[in-house]
């Protein structure tokens, strides 16, 4: 699922901070430095800044996904709400050519000499070896010791 909008959350803790004693204690340079702290009190001129700074973002993102689909995005009031769509919703307004898996799909584009590369940690030495087995192993006695406190 996809969805085009921008997002900005933040939290207001200086209730809580209050209430179990904690004192806030900050020192900046620049008058705007601690912009939406969540440490202290929401600041309206802080909100009305990062909305205007959310709507800047938007409106260039709307542009790129125009200018980029040209001609394929169905007239939907609702395509850039920020609303999220599955696949066949997309496809359906334009917001994608098709669905797919990468490997398939990059071959076909590309010819079979496509080469994928996977990232991720590597495995240790330890692991490697048959280590992982173990732990699963355990971790599979760990989970039917849970159910069976609960009679399952």
């Amino acid at each position: 699922m996809g969805s085009i909008g921008v997002i900005m959350a933040f939290f207001g803790l200086q209730d809580f901070i209050a209430r179990h004693g904690v004192e806030r204690r900050i020192y900046t340079s620049g008058e705007n430095k601690s912009q939406l702290d969540p440490f202290r009190a929401e600041d309206p001129d802080d909100v009305a800044r990062f909305q205007a700074l959310s709507d800047t973002i938007h409106t260039a993102f709307i542009d790129h996904v125009k200018t980029a689909r040209q001609g394929k995005l169905a007239e939907d009031d609702r395509l850039f709400s920020g609303e999220f769509w599955t696949g066949t919703q997309a496809r359906e307004l334009g917001l994608i050519d098709g669905i797919g898996h990468i490997v398939p799909t990059m071959k076909d584009r590309y010819g079979d000499k496509v080469r994928f590369a996977v990232y991720g940690p590597k495995k240790s030495l330890f692991k490697r070896f048959g280590a992982s087995l173990v732990g699963q192993a355990l971790e599979a006695v760990e989970d039917r010791s849970l159910w069976a406190r609960l009679g399952l």
